[in-house]
């Protein structure tokens, strides 16, 4: 079977765009292989000036790449820059001028750059749209509503035996490729193909109905769940809890969370708006809270998940006692979300005890080399 990665690179806000994507361009080079073809993105941003049109000014020979189409019947057009269709080349100097004006001069929602060798291996359903689903070095530029945001992501597929602990090395010039972007931050699983190359399905057809019953089972005893984990605080209902102190805001978030799980065994990533704590079992299993804190909203949602080669297994859970409602719940001051913290971790302990176990028995153990798809 193939398994197809996504590893992550950490990046700094401060280098710019230009000098990241030299730096990746170099990296091929110095890995002997040839200038690798650069597939490229540039999402025009419909609340500023259009920078499609700023750099067809400047650069009227990209004029071969406009591209548009509406997402919609009666949505605005969605204009872009690509080549990821045709793959034709566009010169190298170019796509480097244009990314050293992102993202004062051309202020795109969307920046995307795609640099691939055929080492790198073949187009793969899963795989970013954005690269023509091919492996290699993918480098974005996103808008967002507090700052650009900047990522390096590498995508390998490597061959693999369903039996083994741990995937096979990557070619040498990968390998080489990956080394110059220094230590990996995570290592996470895209897509897993199976004989004939086909996607492997959400769940083993052998053990989906008894994944699909724990779940459901639990989904429905969901309040017994909440009476059993014994939640430490009665919190008001969530409307309640709105109208009690609207625009309170709790602070810095990643604080609590890192002091409540990290005994309980619980690695803690993200900001902003979005946090994953994460932990392993011994068969290998993928056990994760994952945490919308809202960016606008000031408002909690929760959902627990258990995954293996080829399941996943995800309830929403509630933050209060009474009320299990769970969507999204106000977070209020710290004090308040120093509760709901301490509240998702009983909610956190009680699943430990008692759904992961039924998963594991029902799934069986996952390779050493398992990631899971977030």
């Amino acid at each position: 079977m193939r398994v197809a990665l996504n590893i992550s690179f950490a990046t700094n806000k401060r280098e710019p765009l230009t000098e990241m994507l030299d730096r990746v361009r170099q990296a091929f080079l110095d890995a002997g292989l040839p200038g690798p073809a650069i597939r490229f993105q540039l999402f025009d941003s419909a609340i500023r000036t259009s920078a499609v049109d700023r750099v067809l000014k400047r650069h009227p020979e990209m004029a071969r790449f406009l591209e548009g189409n509406s997402p919609k019947p009666g949505h605005p057009e969605l204009r872009r820059l690509s080549n990821v269709t045709t793959g034709e080349p566009a010169e190298y100097s170019t796509i480097r001028a244009i990314a050293a004006g992102v993202p004062r001069s051309y202020s795109f929602a969307t920046a995307a750059f795609h640099f691939h060798a055929p080492v790198f291996g073949e187009a793969l359903p899963g795989l970013p749209k954005m690269g023509g689903s091919l492996p290699g070095v993918l480098v974005t530029d996103n808008w967002w509503v507090n700052r650009r945001q900047r990522a390096l992501s590498v995508y390998t597929v490597v061959e693999a035996d369903e039996g083994v602990k741990r995937l096979p090395p990557n070619p040498e010039p990968v390998a080489a490729v990956l080394n110059a972007f220094g230590r990996a931050r995570r290592t996470e699983r895209v897509v897993l193909l199976g004989p004939g190359g086909k996607v492997v399905p959400p769940a083993p057809a052998a053990n989906a109905p008894a994944v699909n019953a724990i779940v459901a089972d639990y989904r429905a005893r969901i309040k017994e769940v909440v009476e059993r984990a014994a939640l430490p605080h009665q919190l008001p209902p969530p409307a309640e809890s709105r109208a009690q102190n609207p625009g309170v805001r709790s602070g810095p978030r990643k604080p609590a969370l890192q002091a409540t799980f990290r005994p309980m065994g619980y690695g803690c990533r993200g900001g902003g708006g979005q946090f994953h704590l994460t932990r392993r079992t011994a068969g290998n299993l993928a056990i994760s809270l994952y945490l919308d804190v809202g960016t606008w909203s000031n408002e909690v949602s929760a959902a627990f998940e258990v995954q293996g080669v080829g399941f996943k297994a995800s309830l929403a859970i509630p933050v209060t006692r009474t009320d299990t409602f769970y969507g999204q719940y106000p977070i209020g001051d710290a004090a308040q979300w120093q509760k709901i913290v301490e509240n998702l971790a009983a909610m956190v302990r009680e699943l430990d005890r008692s759904f992961v176990p039924e998963i594991e028995q029902a799934a069986a153990p996952s390779p050493e080399w398992f990631q899971p798809v977030t």
